[in-house]
């Protein structure tokens, strides 16, 4: 019993120890914190974007180095610096939503009211700029609501965009950016440009209305017409801390056949099974493996959602329509393969696939290993 009680007595000394070396790293981390503010303001005066990949990366490089010479773990110090950096990313973000880079500029939101129209409209307000909402019953009173206006974003489904772009046009400033946020962009760019005979300006949002910080996401920026007076647009989506790409319109739409498209076809064509073959979902979580319940995740994410908002997406054109009938087409070749128990052509198949695949294998392997290792964290 003596030594229990001398036991728990020496643990408790170190626990406390251990308490009060939490409370100094969690003192430096509010003071850092204090340091990220001060920065933060600097790069809102000056229009400095958040997001820095070099000096982000730099950071990480010397602090791995500084771990191995303290006989940390390198990885554990990237991860604990990924993190704070985030964390000081999405402050930085928050400040920056209160800049506007082009101040005085009025801005009208087609569509203020559904999911990703209010998204912009309360960026853009934080911003501080004065922002109005066109909706259908607003269309009689388009031509006030247009008055003076330097930017009018579309943000209705992909079928309503030509229309809209027409019915607005009558109305738009000749200097105002007609730009819209449909996930395609070939065609509502060309009604766009038939439209309005000023800026025109594609935009993609590569997230959707329930993202709180624009951090490190992505925002495909297309080409339309007058670019550089579309710019501030583009230095605005930077500021709140956005990652821009530039492409044209068909380069958009072809990615997009395969990064939307054909991902929520095939995740929606898993569920659908899954559904007819009335799988026990609960009994399967049981007996899975975190891979596998991070792929049920992605799809139980899917069916939770809008599913005008993925038919919207998979319908959108009939190129796409086509690509994804070549996909179930080469689904049901692989049936020969079950059907005549071909293990050695599913190994030739699989080498020819995993030679296709190249360097980009590895790079799968470890960054799918990171997400395994957070979902058994979280698990």
């Amino acid at each position: 019993m003596k030594d229990g009680e001398n036991l728990e007595k020496l643990l408790g000394a170190s626990r406390e120890k251990i308490d009060a070396i939490d409370g100094r790293i969690m003192e430096l981390l509010a003071e850092r914190a204090s340091v990220v503010a001060e920065v933060a303001e600097v790069k809102k005066a000056n229009n400095l974007p958040v997001y820095h990949p070099a000096r982000e990366e730099d950071l990480i490089t010397s602090r791995r180095k500084l771990a191995k010479e303290l006989n940390l773990s390198p990885d554990m110090a990237e991860e604990i610096f990924r993190t704070v950096l985030r964390n000081s990313r999405i402050k930085q973000t928050g400040t920056m939503a209160g800049k506007a880079v082009n101040p005085s500029a009025k801005i009208l939101v087609v569509g203020g009211a559904g999911a990703m129209g209010r998204l912009l409209v309360r960026w853009f307000t934080q911003a501080g700029y004065e922002v109005r909402v066109l909706e259908r019953e607003d269309w009689p009173r388009a031509a006030s609501l247009c008055d003076k206006i330097d930017l009018a974003i579309l943000s209705v489904p992909i079928q309503a965009t030509a229309q809209a772009a027409q019915m607005l046009s009558a109305h738009l400033p000749k200097d105002a950016i007609l730009a819209d946020i449909t996930s395609v962009k070939k065609e509502p760019v060309r009604a766009m440009l038939k439209a309005h005979a000023g800026p025109v300006l594609g935009l993609h949002p590569m997230f959707g209305p329930t993202t709180e910080s624009f951090d490190k996401q992505i925002v495909v920026v297309t080409e339309g017409r007058e670019s550089e007076k579309c710019e501030w647009v583009v230095r605005q989506l930077a500021a709140w801390g956005a990652v821009t790409v530039k492409s044209t319109p068909e380069e958009h739409d072809e990615m997009m056949d395969v990064v939307q498209a054909l991902r929520h076809f095939a995740t929606f064509c898993f569920g659908r099974f899954l559904c007819d073959q009335k799988v026990n979902l609960a009994r399967t979580l049981e007996f899975s493996s975190p891979i596998y319940r991070l792929e049920l995740g992605m799809v139980g994410r899917l069916f939770a959602q809008d599913p005008e908002l993925y038919a919207d997406i998979i319908f959108s054109t009939p190129e796409r329509r086509e690509l994804l009938k070549g996909f179930v087409k080469n689904l049901s070749e692989n049936v020969k393969l079950l059907d005549d128990s071909d293990v050695e052509g599913f190994l030739k198949e699989f080498r020819r696939v995993s030679q296709w695949f190249g360097p980009f294998g590895e790079q799968a392997i470890r960054e799918s290993t990171y997400l395994i290792e957070k979902m058994v964290e979280r698990f």
